[in-house]
């Protein structure tokens, strides 16, 4: 029997919705809480709300391109196809920085809670605990059930209703408080524009994967109205949570100055439950950075694999498998050495660094929407302009200004990155006088039965 070469179209609306809400890992909201309220002020639902509308504009762009090229697709695919090959390569190139640095701001941000809650153990020794153990699983290709992430999802989203409430009832029965009604979460005299607009640029990182949808274009049914209906309701479905929880999370401990930024959610925990909670907080936090950490750090390598594979990068060093256990395991290990940098960072500018990638491909999606409104205009169909040229516009200045607003290190970082890129490009493409080679990602990534992961 002939092995099927397509995809069954199976999934609909809900297990869409579904899928890129689990990839979202809605409990971050609270892992990186401390760090968006000291950037922007004191204002997290404030710095939130302003994420929301530029990841809304940014995801109606991903939905116009899902429906122009109904495939697995991606930032690099849509580029590459609607603008040009070498410009899509270097959206490609700023994803890859996503995908290859991601693994260590999730580690760090695990490392950060474990220390606090043990404060004798250093920083350093559960950075490295969760590469050596991650890598491990990695290597031996361990396959986790579609279950288990539903079962994760429950119990994050468990986790988070308990936080809400009990942060509702620690409010109410606090004589001191000013109750549940309060602009200062989105607004107070320690904020203004700029330090919204800085904690937006730190609020997106719990947007990112919201994109993950469209690696499942071929799977699902009517992917024309389905897809970008999914990418719609993910951003509006988490960012409704993202601003929910950060509005009770800062009137529980309103402003912006912390003892320890980066694990103020557990001191934060222990006020409104007790110990009792504030363990079942930290052990959700800590599974869901597990588990994310381990979809991170596969997804990366299997890029690297397909990089390496087509002669992007070293193809004997990267492009290939272990023999016995059919896994890209230079790659994991390297994605693991790189992890090892968490160590010397901090949460706030090592996840400014990953947003510097995410940034990049976000505008360049949206211009890459203009760019496919005037191919086909050159080719006599005529778009709707407000759907393919406003809108997206907008969404590429938004996305363009929250990029100038992160971490200078980290923008320093990623612009030396991008450097790399084109430095990588000029020799794969013989001087630019040659297409680069195209990545078929998604076979790589399947390769080994992994699906296709989200950028976090």
């Amino acid at each position: 029997m002939t092995a099927p070469t397509t995809l069954t179209r199976t999934l609909k609306l809900p297990s869409l919705v579904l899928f890129g809400l689990a990839y979202l890992t809605p409990i971050i909201v609270l892992g990186i809480f401390g760090v968006v309220a000291e950037t922007s002020g004191g204002a997290t639902a404030g710095a939130y709300s302003v994420a929301l509308v530029a990841m809304l504009f940014t995801a109606y762009s991903y939905g116009r391109m899902a429906v122009a090229y109904p495939v697995a697709g991606s930032a690099y695919t849509y580029v590459r196809r609607s603008i040009d090959s070498r410009v899509g390569f270097l959206v490609g190139w700023a994803i890859l920085l996503d995908y290859l640095f991601l693994p260590m701001v999730i580690w760090l941000i695990g490392a950060s809670y474990l220390n606090a809650e043990f404060p004798g153990v250093p920083i350093a020794a559960w950075v490295i605990g969760f590469i050596l153990i991650t890598t491990g699983l990695n290597v031996v290709g361990l396959k986790v059930a579609d279950k288990a992430n539903y079962i994760l999802m429950a119990f994050q989203l468990l986790v988070i209703v308990l936080f809400v409430a009990l942060s509702i009832g620690s409010l109410l029965g606090d004589s001191d408080a000013d109750g549940l009604a309060s602009g200062a979460p989105f607004f107070n005299s320690a904020a203004d524009i700029g330090t919204i607009t800085a904690g937006a640029a730190l609020a997106a990182y719990s947007f990112l994967g919201f994109d993950a949808v469209t690696t499942l274009t071929e799977e699902t049914v009517e992917p024309e109205k389905t897809v970008p209906r999914a990418i719609m309701l993910m951003v509006l479905i988490g960012g409704a949570i993202f601003i929910v929880v950060a509005y009770v999370t800062q009137l529980v401990r309103p402003g912006g100055v912390f003892d320890d930024s980066a694990s103020i959610s557990s001191d934060i925990a222990q006020q409104i439950g007790g110990h009792l909670f504030a363990s079942v907080f930290l052990a959700g936090l800590i599974v869901a950075q597990f588990a994310s950490g381990l979809a991170a750090q596969a997804s990366a390598s299997r890029l690297i694999y397909a990089m390496g594979r087509d002669s992007v990068l070293p193809r004997k060093v990267f492009g290939v498998l272990h023999r016995t256990f059919h896994t890209p395991v230079v790659n994991l290990i390297v994605i693991g050495a790189v992890g090892l940098i968490a160590i010397f960072l901090d949460v706030s500018t090592s996840t400014s660094f990953i947003n510097f990638g995410a940034f990049t491909a976000f505008t360049m999606v949206n211009i890459a929407v203009i760019a496919h409104f005037l191919r086909q205009r050159r080719a006599g169909r005529h778009l709707n302009p407000i759907a393919f040229v406003i809108v997206p516009a907008i969404g590429a200045v938004v996305d363009a200004y929250l990029l100038t607003q992160l971490d200078s290190n980290a923008i320093v970082l990623g612009t030396c990155w991008l450097a790399l890129g084109v430095v990588v490009l000029a020799i794969i493409t013989s001087g630019f006088r040659k297409p680069p080679p195209e990545l078929a990602l998604t076979d790589a990534a399947e390769h080994d039965g992994h699906a296709p992961a989200p950028t976090r």
